[in-house]
């Protein structure tokens, strides 16, 4: 009998070009696609919400989010993605769907959500207004802080959408869209920041 593996590959590997891209120049948006990443959706059983939330805070240090926005612990980021449920976003194989059940054992569902989704990251003087382009939430600085988050869509995809810490002063945006949309996605912000001038890469880091 033949050997059979999974060929993991991420779900912008084809579309995914490293480089400038539109107007020349000074790039207004840099967009990265982070990899390798882990993805545990929380999901609290009915009536075991405040038990999942101690679980939470005993493990990660820090209250899961309540309401839409994104809370950083010390070596993952808890994302809220709807009522008593959250994910949590970790690297290094730290938090898994193995590691986390015996801490929400009774108390949460678990799902791996690492290869359902892809992470991309937003940033550049010019980010804010190609992301107006695609979506109806202020982004604002006054109004969406470092930490506020949202579930909501963008381009009719649905996406969960967070603003990370800033980097150089300026914003950065990350979102969570479903691997089956993430290249038709990823092709729409392209176009939308093709005026502003684009640097494209991909990075192992957690924005």
């Amino acid at each position: 009998m033949a050997d059979f593996f999974w060929n993991v590959r991420s779900p912008l590997d084809r579309a995914l070009v490293a480089g400038p891209y539109g107007a020349q120049g000074d790039a207004g948006v840099t967009l990265t696609e982070v990899r390798n990443f882990d993805l545990v959706q929380v999901m609290a059983r009915r009536g075991k919400a405040d038990e999942t939330a101690k679980a939470a805070q005993a493990r990660f240090g820090v209250a899961a989010p309540e309401t839409p926005k994104a809370v950083a612990a010390a070596d993952a980021t808890l994302i809220w993605s709807g009522p008593d449920q959250f994910l949590v976003l970790s690297k290094g194989g730290r938090y898994t769907v193995e590691s986390l059940a015996p801490i929400f054992a009774g108390s949460a569902s678990l799902s791996d959500q690492s290869h359902a989704r892809a992470l991309i990251s937003v940033s550049g003087n010019k980010a804010r207004a190609m992301l107006a382009k695609l979506s109806s939430i202020d982004l604002h600085p006054d109004v969406f802080t470092v930490g506020a988050g949202a579930a909501t869509s963008m381009d009719h995809t649905s996406i969960t959408l967070w603003r990370g810490g800033d980097r150089n002063g300026e914003a950065v945006f990350n979102l969570l869209v479903f691997a089956t949309f993430a290249e038709s996605l990823w092709h729409t912000m392209l176009d939308s920041a093709a005026e502003y001038g684009v640097t494209v890469s991909h990075s192992e880091d957690l924005a």
